[in-house]
């Protein structure tokens, strides 16, 4: 059992003896396998090193080069450009001598001029006092002459002098009336050619529709039962209607109408615009009634801005107030002897647009001018202002050209034009009022017209009778014979032309015609 133990023991002691001595010799194996590998590798940082520095000492030399030409390159630029400058300067050098040499000339001629004008001078100073004493002389035989002649013709100088003017003034007031109607023929001839060809020009390129319209508007219903249900029980319902509108709506025996008569347009257009969402909707009665009719002026306010922002969007018209942009909406709703007040408003502006650019002028204030002309009609508040002074403070007070005022405050004469946009409004608006079938004048109006026509021609001296015709588009005045010769009946026609266009607002133009007549009458018996 012992020899056992001990056998294992020494066997554990060889094996463990071999086991060291085997792993002894493969450590120094592995040891000497490193060494070489770090022998390489260390061989292989070396070769690297070297390359490395070798490309390093190349890429300086490269760089060196590059450097050494760069330098050289800018300093030949800069060497060019100094030479260039120094060229430069030489030349501004010579041309400034040159100047020099050439004032110097300038002044040593002028220098001579100057004695020679000084000669001139002498001379006509010399020259003068030969005429002052010429002149002495002449003023003595005249005088002695004078005297002469007063003693001869019995008469005072200042006699003669008086009968002589009197002639001259005779024959120049003559020659003057001649001179003016052949003046005034000519100018009639070239201006109205112009004017014409202008005006033709100008309303071909802007025509528009003309609308009459008057204070009633009618409201088509599908059966006479409705009129029942909008008077309602003893007549509530219309009551109320009228109450909330302001408008008198006529129930009668007319089949399926209804009439709405008011002198205001806008609510007139409420009240047909209420009435028809009333019948549409079935529902009648005050509280109703009052309901729709509130919804619809915000709906037709409304509706009056679009109308205003269509407006001067198609026409072009930038940065007006939005005040003003409502104002002219609102004239969707105005009639001005019966021609709505927005067409003849853009027909205005379309006209003066047209007529600027052919004076050269700006068309686009001018076009402006005339959308806002008329826009004193329209305003929130009542005024007894004239319209044309009324529009012309709203426009001052949105901030409107100096020049677009004016032409608005001056479009009938209430106040003194000051630029040239004025009288084309003023012409422009006289053009669209006279077109066959823009506007309706009542019968009142019409008749007081031709009299005040007839009663301005009366005031006139040497008048006996005066006749408007043709519906006021010719005056016919008949004078006195004794009294006027025949140049004197034609500086009365003028005359009176003058005092018309002055005085009186009329559409179109007015043909002034004087007659003069002699008649010598005898009977034999």
């Amino acid at each position: 059992m012992m020899t056992t133990i001990i056998a294992a023991i020494v066997a554990l002691l060889v094996g463990g003896g071999v086991a060291w001595v085997i792993a002894s010799k493969n450590t120094s194996t592995k040891a000497i396998e490193t060494e070489a590998k770090a022998e390489s590798i260390l061989a292989n940082a070396q070769s690297k090193a070297e390359s490395i520095k070798s490309k390093a000492d190349s890429y300086k030399r490269e760089r060196e080069l590059e450097a050494k030409e760069k330098f050289h390159k800018l300093k030949n630029d800069h060497n060019q450009s100094t030479r260039d400058k120094d060229k430069e300067l030489d030349e501004r050098f010579n041309d400034v001598k040159r100047k020099e040499q050439s004032l110097d000339a300038k002044i040593s001629h002028n220098t001579q001029k100057e004695k020679e004008l000084d000669e001139v001078k002498k001379n006509l100073n010399s020259q003068v006092d030969i005429v002052k004493l010429k002149q002495e002389e002449l003023k003595d035989q005249i005088s002695a002459q004078i005297s002469q002649l007063e003693k001869i013709a019995g008469l005072s100088k200042e006699d003669a002098k008086t009968q002589m003017i009197e002639a001259v003034a005779k024959d120049a007031h003559t020659e003057a009336l001649s001179q003016q109607k052949l003046i005034i023929e000519e100018a009639k001839l070239s201006a109205n050619k112009d004017a014409k060809r202008m005006i033709l020009q100008t309303i071909q390129r802007t025509a528009a529709e003309q609308a009459i319209e008057n204070s009633v508007t009618v409201f088509n219903i599908d059966n006479d039962d409705i009129k029942g249900r909008i008077i309602g029980r003893e007549g509530r319902n219309i009551r109320a209607l009228e109450a909330a509108t302001g408008i008198e709506i006529i129930v009668d025996d007319t089949p399926e109408a209804i009439i709405l008569s008011g002198f205001d347009p806008v609510r007139r257009e409420i009240a047909r615009l209420a009435l028809h969402r009333l019948v549409a909707d079935g529902r009648i009665h005050p509280a109703r009634i009052e309901e729709i009719v509130e919804k619809t002026k915000k709906d037709v306010e409304q509706e009056i801005n679009e109308y205003g922002e269509k407006t001067v969007i198609d026409l072009g018209v930038n940065g007006l107030h939005p005040e003003l942009i409502r104002m002219v909406g609102r004239m969707r709703f105005r009639s001005s002897y019966g021609q709505n007040l927005l067409k003849h408003s853009r027909e205005v502006a379309n006209l003066c647009a047209t007529m600027a650019a052919e004076f050269g002028l700006d068309a686009k204030r001018a076009k402006r001018a005339g959308l806002l002309h008329d826009i004193g009609k329209v305003p929130d508040s009542d005024s007894e202002m004239p319209h044309a002074l009324l529009g012309m403070k709203l426009c001052e007070k949105f901030g409107e050209h100096p020049e677009v005022c004016n032409a608005v405050g001056a479009h009938h004469d209430e106040i003194e034009m000051t630029n040239l946009y004025s009288p084309i409004v003023q012409a422009c608006d006289a053009i669209s009022g006279s077109r066959p079938g823009a506007r309706r004048e009542d019968s009142e109006n019409y008749i007081k017209r031709l009299q005040d026509l007839e009663k301005l021609a009366l005031g006139f001296e040497g008048v006996e009778k005066s006749f408007a015709i043709q519906a006021g588009r010719e005056l016919r005045v008949i004078v006195d014979s004794n009294s006027l010769d025949d140049k004197q009946a034609d500086l009365l026609s003028f005359d009176i032309s003058q005092k018309i266009m002055k005085e009186m607002i009329y559409p179109g133009q007015i043909k002034i015609t004087v007659i003069r007549e002699r008649r010598a009458v005898n009977f034999a018996k």
